[in-house]
């Protein structure tokens, strides 16, 4: 049995101390029902409202965000060892979304004009209904907000199945969503097994389903949607490239590397984890990153001052230490690290890999942990073959000085998004979403916003 569940319970457990401080009784299936008739009857009430309506509840949700941001943030630090900085950071980015979706989002969902022959055709786009979401822990409150906030303004229901791990979290967003004026029923909490994601991907009044999450289970969930005909959007592991030319500014290029590899202790999918330089910079790079990396500093995520924490659950450390172990007996050089640390808690070594090749583990299997990957391409051309050598097609970097082979590479790779000059990163502005086995569909924008509703064809006089 996992230490963060039960057969009866989801567990809160600090990272840092190794010590469960909460738990949280599954529902059983008739509390299950109860919600999800309130999601239902919430929907019947909440498409009916105004955007402008919704759109004032996402400005009141920014308010109280903020007024809980702290008690969120040590929730987050306590629940899965984000340091504390980064937390108050990560509550502060929903907040920042909330009023950027109240704002710019109402115009997504104006009727749009079709041009046609009478000049009477529009495209309306109207809720779903209720939205199964079934997501992770490594951002609590982020992965949470960035589909509730479009998916609610746009008069859906929403309907979270947190993390075990993470429990605590869910029911902060819970209240802080009440204390928004929220009505009963569009935004449910489900604290379920398996067996009651299911079912609720099963019953009728559940219209739609999303994940964020491993390919393991986003497929198994993909499976059971399409069985009952629902559409899902996922989003799952990923591998990203980050790749270093020979004109590219070093010392910028490691800065980012540094950031988006070891930022919230290297557990995020969208992270900087093949990092593929060219050969004639590569020993320059080598030196640079290795310094910036082991000036990191790590211990209690409380303390400020320290950069990673410990990772999140004692399973995945085991595993991500499994896989760096294979890397090595497979050829690959370890120049830092490698290591779990020594005492309490469930901390990992920040760690660099050198002269990694497309056989080996950690080029093939995604590492979500502190640790980086150091591959050498013989030139640009490479660099894309290298990148595209994967199961994965999340994101990518591309550092050079010159834009337009920036350009030409960012087209090339088979990604769903590519940051020239800069690491991957999620933004309500801009689309998030992945190719291959890294999921389809899109969040955020004018994308995320429009993959939970009914684009509705109108057409008038149509003779």
């Amino acid at each position: 049995m996992s230490k963060h569940a039960s057969a009866t319970h989801a567990i809160s457990l600090n990272p840092a101390t190794g010590v469960v401080f909460a738990q949280y009784p599954f529902e059983t299936a008739a509390e299950l029902e109860q919600s999800l008739a309130r999601s239902a009857a919430g929907f019947k009430f909440w498409r009916k409202q105004a955007v402008s309506v919704r759109a004032e509840h996402l400005r009141k949700m920014a308010t109280a965000l903020r007024h809980n941001a702290e008690a969120m943030a040590q929730m987050i630090t306590a629940e899965m060892g984000k340091p504390i900085s980064q937390a108050r950071g990560e509550v502060e980015k929903c907040a920042v979304t909330c009023e950027w979706y109240a704002e710019n989002g109402p115009a997504m969902l104006t009727p749009e004009k079709t041009p046609v022959e009478n000049d009477k055709a529009y495209i309306d786009y109207l809720p779903l209904g209720p939205i199964l979401t079934v997501m992770p822990w490594n951002f609590p409150i982020w992965q949470v907000l960035r589909g509730a906030i479009p998916m609610i303004l746009a008069g859906n229901t929403y309907v979270l199945k947190h993390a075990p791990n993470v429990m605590g979290c869910a029911y902060l967003l819970r209240d802080a969503w009440v204390e928004a004026g929220l009505p009963e029923g569009v935004f449910e909490v489900i604290n379920v097994t398996n067996e009651g994601v299911s079912t609720a991907i099963a019953d009728p009044r559940i219209a739609a389903v999303a994940v964020t999450g491993s390919v393991r289970a986003g497929s198994a969930i993909a499976a059971q949607a399409g069985a009952a005909l629902k559409k899902c959007v996922l989003e799952l592991g990923g591998s990203d490239p980050f790749i270093v030319l020979a004109d590219a500014d070093l010392d910028e290029a490691v800065k980012a590397a540094t950031v988006g590899r070891y930022q919230n202790s290297g557990q995020i999918c969208v992270a900087a984890k093949r990092i593929i330089v060219e050969e004639s910079v590569l020993p320059a790079f080598t030196e640079k990153f290795v310094a910036a990396v082991k000036a990191l500093k790590v211990g209690d995520p409380l303390v400020e001052a320290h950069y990673i924490g410990p990772m999140a659950r004692y399973d995945l450390r085991d595993e991500l230490h499994a896989q760096v172990q294979k890397t090595v007996s497979e050829g690959a050089t370890l120049l830092f690290g490698g290591e779990k640390l020594a005492g309490e808690g469930n901390y990992y070594a920040p760690t660099i890999l050198a002269n990694v090749t497309p056989d080996m583990t950690s080029f093939k299997e995604e590492l979500f942990g502190p640790v980086a990957s150091l591959i050498v391409a013989q030139d640009a051309e490479h660099a894309v073959e290298l990148a595209n050598d994967s199961e994965f097609g999340l994101a990518g970097s591309v550092w050079t000085a010159d834009e337009q082979k920036a350009r030409d590479i960012a087209s090339r790779l088979e990604t769903g998004g590519v940051f020239i000059n800069g690491y991957t990163a999620s933004d309500a502005r801009v689309p998030i979403g992945g190719v291959k086995k890294s999921g389809f569909g899109r969040e955020l924008s004018h994308f995320g916003i429009r993959e939970f509703c009914n684009a509705q064809t109108v057409w008038l006089d149509r003779r």
